[in-house]
């Protein structure tokens, strides 16, 4: 499957079919030109609080609290071939998610998300900073940028939001300024870093360095950390147009911290793995 560019194996546990060691299966499913090839594994499972869990593998085998992206695949693939219910109430690893799904013919088109309240908390993320980290200095050690100003927060999983005027000139230099963010001393469980330039208070564009993947071309929980921080930081309104690699999504920001996100998704085929 596939929402915005980022794609998902997605196994059916809800049943029969079990995966023992996930983390080996990721690694080895998602090794483009070796097998299928993916930017993460989703496994559908039932859930003994909500109508069903969602959890989500890396490429390189780390497990993910939450993904935007990924979550909107599988609410579509659950109401099209496991369990026909509307909303959707999901247990993941960053808490309860609400699937509204927009359906025609029996097949979903669109569907919002609610994606949980924001968290500036040094503990949430985790950072270590004796505050919260809102458009603090980060010293870098590449040869091409040599600090930033960037705010943390969780929105479920950890963001690092930097507003910059040339996304351009980072695009360039990306696999070195994203990793040595990703892996910054500062962040002890690693970080999802997006590099956010403003088009106008109702729009901004978004590159994106996925922690344990790397660049992306969309991140529904990074679309969500963008536009609260743009929000936040009176940037933005509250209901932003997100436009990323891999397409727009819209999100709107509610009583201060509530986030929601709305787009769609695509089952791409089906198949059998011979392992």
């Amino acid at each position: 499957m596939q929402s915005l560019g980022n794609d998902y194996v997605v196994v059916n546990e809800y049943d029969n079919i079990k995966v023992d060691d996930k983390e080996k299966f990721s690694k080895d499913v998602c090794r483009r030109k070796f097998s299928v090839g993916a930017d993460g594994v989703i496994f559908i499972q039932k859930s003994d609080k909500y109508d069903v869990k969602f959890r989500i593998f890396n490429s390189d085998g780390s497990e993910a609290e939450m993904c935007g992206n990924g979550i909107r695949c599988f609410a579509k693939y659950v109401y099209e071939r496991v369990l026909k219910k509307n909303p959707l109430y999901v247990e993941t690893k960053a808490g309860l998610r609400i699937c509204e799904l927009k359906v025609e013919n029996d097949k979903v088109k669109k569907i919002r998300v609610y994606m949980g309240k924001a968290s500036l908390k040094p503990e949430d993320i985790p950072v270590r900073y004796d505050k919260e980290f809102i458009e603090e200095e980060i010293l870098l050690k590449n040869p091409y940028i040599n600090k930033v100003k960037g705010t943390a927060l969780s929105v479920g999983n950890p963001h690092l939001i930097i507003f910059v005027d040339d996304l351009d000139y980072i695009r360039q230099h990306l696999n070195e300024i994203g990793k040595e963010l990703e892996n910054h001393e500062l962040f002890p469980n690693r970080i999802n870093v997006h590099f956010v330039k403003v088009l106008n208070d109702s729009e901004i564009r978004i590159l994106t360095w996925e922690r344990g993947v790397g660049y992306t071309m969309a991140c529904g929980t990074g679309a969500s950390a963008s536009v609260f921080v743009s929000y936040y930081l009176g940037k933005t309104k509250n209901k932003v147009l997100a436009h990323l690699d891999g397409g727009d999504l819209l999100v709107e920001v509610l009583d201060k911290n509530d986030i929601y996100i709305e787009g769609d998704a695509h089952i791409v085929f089906d198949g059998i793995l011979y392992r």
